[in-house]
């Protein structure tokens, strides 16, 4: 597949046992709350991974679900379906790539056994011990640090005494990071080539279980999220990084969203929460639908909030390498009856699980997001204005008076919006503005994205009158 990852800075991966504070400490060094924050063991499945910028240098740093067991003896059967092996697994292969690990330990609990044997582990697996970093977490006053000693058993230098959860001593802690590893200079006034602004922001999004990790999986062609039968299995977005033809887009996963987590207190609803101020930032959603399954109120309460955001569509009908007698002319049918005010969305037939047609949708994605850009100009749209009302005159809405159409304008693109602007006394049936959207459609594309015209009337004016 023609797409790489964001590899080019080094890696910082944050390594403990459960509940030292990864999350907390991740959370504090990019300076956001990406990761999901609990005192329940295993809070954190899939790793976290973002962009830190430290002193004009910037690396990547990764939160690492909490490794409970290191035992090797666990059989290829107990493995399969087994979420929190896929965790641990996941972990141990950011180890083996990370430039830096910061092994974290808790200063309020003290030295556990569990930490003598991740320090071991991290000894037997590493080629050297250079690349580790012993950081103290839970040491809110620095005139007790002294009682951090007892982790010099760990033989993995002087503990690093800091806060996450207050920030004291993070300052210094990513200045020794610096220090440890090769960067590369910040060149003034480069740009950042993901950079929020340039990326293109996909929020793969459905209901729980329908295949949303499984299809990143899948496009990226390796394991970046944990996938499992389990419901909720995601718990918080996970934004990955690619480049694709050029173009730099970035992949969000996000927690599976059913009318009763809404609901629930806890982990499930900040969950689902998350996965709507995710929707909210991306300018693209991929609503995932089991296409085994009927299409239910949910999935289309999930296109009303798709909507509501603006944001372009794509519907991928997942798990298609489980009907038998494939018709996709009748499935689109089912699907846009579903969804009748999406039947300008593109619905792309594929199986997360085989790979089946997954490279098309990266191609949909550049398409889409070219198409949200279009800006046309004022005598573009005159002269459409002009064609479509000798189609079809304007439609009145209220009242007896025919309408009149004195000007039609873009005013804004990214996503695309427009004024149609009428006589003061005039009333425009609603009709003839779905007309209008779907006539700009089929001259200038737009494709899987929402079309808002709004129409404004004159204040009292006479302007040039278009379409009688």
């Amino acid at each position: 597949m023609e797409h790489t990852k964001k590899n080019n800075l080094p890696m910082i991966v944050i390594f403990g046992r459960t509940n030292v504070g990864k999350s907390t400490l991740f959370n504090r060094l990019v300076e956001k709350n990406q990761a999901l924050i609990s005192d329940i063991a295993g809070t954190t499945r899939d790793s976290n991974l973002n962009e830190v910028s430290w002193r004009g240098k910037k690396f990547i740093v990764v939160d690492t679900g909490g490794i409970m067991d290191l035992s090797d003896k666990i059989s290829a059967e107990e493995k399969i379906g087994n979420i929190e092996i896929k965790v641990q697994d996941q972990a141990q292969q950011y180890l083996r790539r990370a430039d830096l690990i910061l092994f974290l330990v808790d200063t309020k609990t003290g030295l556990l056994p569990m930490d003598k044997q991740m320090a071991l582990f991290l000894k037997k697996s590493l080629k050297e011990t250079k690349k580790i970093i012993l950081v103290a977490n839970k040491v809110d006053n620095f005139r007790r640090a002294g009682e951090i000693a007892e982790f010099n058993k760990l033989a993995l230098g002087e503990p690093f005494p800091i806060s996450a959860a207050t920030g004291a001593g993070t300052g210094d802690l990513l200045d020794l990071i610096i220090k440890k590893i090769k960067l590369r200079k910040t060149a003034v006034g480069t740009k950042n080539l993901l950079s929020e602004e340039e990326a293109i922001r996909v929020c793969i999004i459905g209901k729980p279980n329908v295949g949303k990790s499984s299809l990143l999986n899948s496009i990226l062609g390796y394991e970046r999220v944990i996938v499992s039968p389990e419901p909720h299995t995601t718990r918080e977005p996970q934004d990955t990084e690619i480049i694709y033809k050029t173009k730099p887009i970035v992949l969000v996963d996000t927690a599976g969203i059913s009318k009763k987590g809404t609901k629930t207190k806890g982990l499930e609803k900040h969950g689902i929460m998350k996965s709507l101020k995710a929707l909210e930032k991306s300018s693209i959603a991929l609503l995932v639908i089991d296409i085994n399954e009927d299409i239910t109120h949910q999935d289309a309460k999930l296109v009303e909030e798709i909507f509501e955001r603006k944001a372009s569509l794509i519907i991928i009908a997942n798990k298609w390498d489980l009907i038998e007698k494939k018709d996709p002319k009748k499935y689109s049918d089912y699907i846009y009856g579903s969804f009748p005010f999406a039947t300008w969305a593109p619905i792309h037939f594929t199986s997360a699980l085989t790979g089946g047609k997954v490279n098309k949708i990266l191609d949909l994605i550049l398409k889409i997001n070219e198409g949200r850009k279009i800006i046309l100009g004022d005598s573009q749209l005159n002269k459409f204005l002009l064609k479509i009302v000798k189609i079809h005159l304007p439609a009145k809405g209220k009242g007896t008076k025919k309408p009149h159409i004195y000007e039609f304008k873009q005013t804004q693109n990214n996503p695309p919006k427009f004024q149609l602007r009428i006589g003061s006394r005039d009333d425009l049936h609603f009709s003839y503005v779905r007309f209008v959207t779907n006539r700009l459609r089929e001259k200038f594309g737009f494709l899987g994205t929402p079309i808002t015209i709004e129409v404004k009337k004159n204040k009292g004016a006479h302007g040039r009158h278009i379409g009688e």
